[in-house]
């Protein structure tokens, strides 16, 4: 982003403005700096500041050598705003912007650390998870970029999911972890609290029955209600077995991970109000080769899933062997 008061505003007044606040401010420090130049000194005049009756506020003069050091720092201010932006929209005779300097920086560490990267985008993830090398420079971007969020150990917490334990909600094979850190997820649990749905004491039934289904605490009168609402609130998307669709990133919940935590009134809350929770993607700031490099970090922390070998095609001979009945 370049640095410009004004671009927020639509009216030339607050370009105007801003250029006459800064001027006026620099120019009255010159004038006061040069009032204080014109003082005489009186030995002994002292201002009236009286403390304890015993020390009092002489009224004294600034040193020259010290309004002199002051007279420089107006001077500077005033050349930097001539070669740099800082008058309104203006952008100073060197037309340095904070964009631009961005953009040469990223240039030049692109040309140095670029070729380092882009050895690894070649190797598939599982190979490029057990290069040290590679893991090294994984973790590096991880702490960077996911730490925030995941946890420095991965491990998570309250509503961002752990990396480490195999509980993927959208996949943890290699193109799965990719495709969520290059184009991000949005995890929705619609609300289910209000009519048509359900009531209150449905909602609490629905819990009781869904806690029960990962040995959590439940009441079993409850239960036996919520068995039998689930399949017209839940079903659709946790599945007739409450397995949840990966696919679709709908959680398991019959595996004792919760995500957003698993107490009654939390289950309560997110039954009737809904949720929303989004990892952002990171595929366009990153990049191809980065953002395989950190995939292949977060497969190798532990949890991540082996793809399935392809399965091998029949030989087109033995299909021309089988007896004419058969094909």
């Amino acid at each position: 982003m370049d640095f410009n008061i004004t671009s927020d505003f639509v009216s030339g007044f607050w370009n105007i403005y801003v250029i006459v606040i800064v001027l006026v401010s620099i120019l009255w420090c010159a004038w006061f700096l040069w009032m204080q130049g014109s003082v005489k000194f009186k030995p002994g005049e002292v201002t009236g500041h009286k403390w304890d009756e015993t020390l009092e506020e002489y009224s004294n003069p600034l040193p020259s050598w010290w309004r002199w050091m002051f007279y420089l720092t107006v001077a500077f201010a005033l050349g930097y705003l001539a070669l740099y932006p800082g008058l309104g929209n203006m952008a100073g005779t060197f037309g340095w912007t904070m964009r631009g300097q961005y953009d040469a920086e990223m240039k030049a560490a692109e040309a140095k650390y670029g070729p380092k990267f882009n050895q690894f985008l070649q190797q598939d993830v599982m190979t490029v998870a057990a290069n040290p090398e590679a893991k090294e420079m994984g973790q590096r971007l991880f702490q960077t970029y996911c730490e925030q969020c995941h946890g420095g150990d991965a491990g998570g917490a309250t509503s961002f999911p752990n990396l480490k334990d195999g509980d993927w909600l959208w996949g943890g094979t290699p193109e799965r972890i990719k495709e969520t850190i290059a184009a991000g997820r949005m995890g929705i649990m619609t609300p289910k609290g209000t009519k048509p749905d359900m009531d209150a004491e449905q909602v609490k039934d629905v819990v009781h029955y869904v806690r029960s289904l990962s040995g959590l605490s439940a009441d079993s009168v409850r239960v036996q209600r919520g068995a039998e609402l689930y399949p017209q609130a839940c079903l659709a998307c946790h599945g007739p077995e409450a397995k949840g669709m990966e696919a679709a990133g709908y959680p398991n919940l019959t595996d004792k991970v919760w995500l957003h935590g698993s107490s009654e009134a939390k289950m309560i809350q997110i039954v009737t109000n809904g949720i929303q929770n989004q990892m952002p993607a990171f595929g366009e700031f990153l990049g191809p080769a980065k953002v395989h490099l950190l995939t292949a970090y977060v497969w190798g922390l532990g949890g991540g899933v082996t793809p399935a070998a392809p399965v091998a095609e029949a030989a087109p001979a033995a299909a021309e062997a089988a007896p004419a009945e058969q094909k």
